[in-house]
């Protein structure tokens, strides 16, 4: 009996999973040395569907305290990964001290700098020795590059295509972009999103936006909205070119086809439903509060 490979893997989601990685691994705080290891894991708690960094303990170069302060209450944001399943995942909107297994919530000490409740030590006989440290707190190198949303994950794959097909986006029944030349991104568990030339956009019936969010595959995004349509707010995104591997995208905009018509050779598309449905709904596409097949990744 063959095995979809896809199902294996969400089948995981419940559970705690961990990858070590070769990469040389630094964080620092306040410019100060976190931590400085070739032997940190990639973690994913439970119904989590991007990793953090796992250390040696005995690599830190900070120190470990009891939590100077009472703990709050996480805000849960669970999704689905599938269309008409339940929303059982964590969308990475949802911040770190929302831990999904045992363990122990510690302060990160350097110096005068503190990072409240910044490292977890999990109560895992797998990860023993090791504490799980909180992305957005620490500045992080993967050898000498800057990685910002969240670590990258060595099963999640983004692949840019170019094409000739016919790509139209419309909303309320007016065209936004019409194109033969665009980019088609393909990302794991995620839509294809469609990176059209400016010069084929409607630059003019759309306002740029202040909202800024990040990727780790692709950068920082910024955005468009459309005033003329409720659903209109932070429609479209563009990437910055700090990554080379994303060089195909860079200056092309892409619209959430979760919210637009989008017609490809002229066969009207199904808008996918995931948790950029809505305006209001994730930062960006993708992550950090972070993620995906747009600004940030799933």
């Amino acid at each position: 009996m063959a095995t979809r490979l896809s199902t294996v893997l969400m089948g995981t989601f419940p559970e705690l999973r961990y990858e070590p990685t070769p990469k040389r691994i630094r964080a620092s705080l306040g410019g100060a040395a976190v931590v400085d290891t070739l032997r940190a894991y990639l973690v994913w708690e439970p119904r989590r569907i991007t990793p953090v960094y796992a250390v040696p303990e005995q690599e830190l170069l900070a120190g470990l305290a009891a939590p100077a302060l009472p703990a709050t209450l996480v805000e849960e944001h669970p999704f689905a990964l599938r269309q008409g399943s339940a929303p059982t995942s964590l969308d990475p909107g949802t911040a770190f001290g929302k831990h999904t297994i045992a363990g122990e919530e510690l302060d990160v000490v350097t110096g005068p700098a503190a990072a409240p409740r910044a490292a977890f030590r999990p109560a895992d006989p797998d990860l023993a020795g090791y504490v799980i440290l909180e992305f957005p707190a620490f500045d992080w190198l993967e050898d000498d590059e800057e990685i910002i949303g969240h670590p990258r994950d060595p099963f999640h794959r983004v692949d840019i295509r170019a094409s000739s097909v016919d790509v139209e986006v419309a909303l309320d029944g007016v065209t936004l972009a019409g194109t033969k030349r665009a980019q088609l991104l393909y990302e794991t568990m995620l839509p294809v999103r469609y990176y059209i030339p400016p010069a084929d956009v409607r630059l003019d019936l759309l306002e740029k936006s202040p909202k800024r969010t990040v990727c780790p595959y692709k950068g920082q995004a910024s955005y468009w909205s459309y005033p003329d349509s409720a659903q209109g707010r932070n429609l479209a995104w563009s990437y910055d070119r700090r990554y080379v591997d994303a060089a195909q995208i860079h200056g092309l905009i892409s619209f959430f086809n979760e919210r637009v018509d989008v017609r490809v050779d002229g066969v009207l598309q199904t808008r996918p439903v995931t948790p950029w449905s809505r305006p209001g709904g994730r930062d960006g596409p993708g992550q950090s509060g972070g993620g995906g097949g747009g600004p940030g990744a799933l």
